[in-house]
């Protein structure tokens, strides 16, 4: 399978680097496109104001310049947090997506968006103060009528960006059971 994967707001972190050796480990192609040029910041705070610095609509550019060559190919869009919010703005909008893997995030939706079936699958923290309870259901039923096949999985007590061991979110369990359920959904594809 050929995977885009977004890194979080703090930047393409070695973690981020670490989650796509796993993936290519399990015979997936990954590219890991760095929409920060180069920085990384080591709080949530700093990377909500690099994003901010940035501009949603610049790093959405980045993202969809990156990924022009290899859409053809049908990607599966991936991504942490942040990067979540840009793989499903994408893959709504790339016809060719072969699936939506979103950790810890996702994004408002268009009302115009329409896809046939799309397997999404969704793994975040509950509770989770990004994403919570009330949004994950609206959310959940707008991906649905937009045609999405939705699945969301909930890790009790894990914090925000669980699977990344270089955070104080980190958590081991919750991390391993997200990669073993989302290493399934990929092969399922």
């Amino acid at each position: 399978m050929d995977i885009m994967l977004f890194h979080s707001a703090y930047g393409l972190t070695p973690s981020v680097e670490a989650a796509a050796e796993r993936l290519r480990a399990a015979g997936h192609q990954v590219w890991t496109p760095d929409l920060y040029d180069g920085r990384t910041v080591g709080t949530v705070e700093e990377g909500v104001a690099l994003r901010d610095e940035i501009g949603k609509d610049e790093l959405l550019k980045r993202a969809v310049l990156a990924a022009a060559p290899y859409s053809e190919r049908g990607l599966v869009y991936m991504g942490l947090s942040l990067g979540a919010s840009i793989a499903q703005t994408l893959a709504l909008g790339d016809e060719k997506a072969r699936g939506l893997l979103l950790l810890h995030g996702t994004s408002d939706l268009a009302e115009s968006a329409s896809v046939d079936e799309l397997p999404v699958q969704l793994h975040v923290a509950e509770p989770d103060p990004f994403e919570t309870d009330d949004w994950l259901s609206s959310w959940y039923l707008q991906m649905r009528k937009a045609g999405a096949d939705v699945e969301i999985y909930r890790y009790r007590g894990a914090g925000h960006v669980y699977t990344d061991p270089e955070l104080p979110d980190w958590d081991e369990e919750a991390a391993e059971r997200t990669w073993s359920v989302a290493l399934s959904f990929l092969d399922s594809l």
